[in-house]
């Protein structure tokens, strides 16, 4: 009978009936990484291994040729787009086999969307979901990559971006030690919007023509914004339905994505503030570059146009 339903739904087994999965358990002695040492460790050694490689590359490499790195960045980009796509259907597989094994306990004071902004208060990090929520926190890691690519690429580094990275990574692991509501939608919207920009670059990175508007950008407020209505619906929740799981951390974790916003608004709106010209395809949070000599061309044609007429 379990053989017969493993070939008739392989991928909903795999991706979140599988004893693994459903026996998850977040554990300081069993799950690696689990621990606050490893957290600020990790971050303090991103930091400095950052701040050293940048030193480095500015006092001993005279010539402003960024480092080849040949294939490797769009490796990493494919990579990253499909781990993301596979987190993204596992974490909503996941979900609904959750809400189906648990909606008898929750059904009268919530319903299944109200259960995925605020988790029941005592709801402990472990099952599915959490499982995916770990596989998560470790992506996050690999993101960290990201920017040592920028930094041999001869690109400026940013308080911004050393700040973004670290804040993410400790708020995944907050979402786990603290069992955190909202971190199911924050998750799947991450997710998509990571699969959709890392599919982009890799895209860019083979040679491929790139997007005459800022694509990374606009994927990035988008998320935000996503993250600022996840956010709202917590807090009223919380107020309305008795109390959400993981306040507290949820607190700290608004203060923190409220400086991001804030320090990315402000990225954004010197970034439009540029003429018209330099309007650039977004590569990286904290950087920028030229548009496409297509833009160019396309509003040579309108100037044309206009004298014509």
């Amino acid at each position: 009978m379990g053989t017969t339903t493993i070939q008739r739904q392989p991928l909903s087994y795999w991706l979140s009936e599988h004893p693994s999965i459903v026996g998850f358990r977040w554990s300081h002695s069993q799950s690696w990484g689990s621990t606050w040492s490893f957290l600020f460790s990790s971050i303090a050694t991103y930091i400095t291994v950052s701040i050293f490689l940048h030193l480095f590359l500015a006092l001993f490499r005279r010539s402003h040729r960024p480092v080849p790195l040949g294939p490797i960045p769009a490796i990493h980009s494919l990579a990253m787009s499909l781990l993301s796509v596979v987190i993204f259907v596992g974490i909503l597989l996941s979900t609904a086999s959750e809400i189906r094994d648990t909606r008898w306990f929750w059904r009268r004071s919530k319903t299944p969307f109200q259960w995925l902004l605020c988790f029941p208060l005592g709801t402990r990090p472990s099952g599915r979901v959490f499982f995916w929520s770990y596989v998560f926190y470790l992506s996050r890691f690999l993101h960290l990559l990201r920017t040592f690519f920028t930094i041999l690429r001869r690109r400026k580094l940013t308080f911004f971006q050393l700040f973004n990275q670290s804040i993410l990574l400790c708020m995944s692991f907050l979402w786990l030690e603290f069992s955190q509501s909202f971190q199911v939608l924050a998750i799947l919207s991450t997710t998509l919007a990571y699969s959709v920009v890392y599919g982009y670059r890799f895209w860019t990175a083979i040679g491929l023509p790139s997007a005459c508007f800022p694509f990374v950008v606009n994927c990035q407020v988008m998320l935000l914004g996503c993250n600022l209505v996840w956010h709202v619906g917590v807090l009223l929740l919380h107020f309305l339905k008795g109390g959400c799981n993981g306040i507290g951390a949820w607190i700290f974790n608004s203060v923190l994505n409220g400086v991001i916003l804030l320090l990315f608004l402000n990225f954004y709106l010197k970034m439009h503030l540029k003429k018209r010209k330099i309007v650039a395809v977004e590569d990286d949070p904290s950087t920028i570059h030229a548009c496409s000599a297509l833009e160019a061309k396309r509003e040579m044609e309108k100037t044309e146009e206009k004298k014509d007429l």
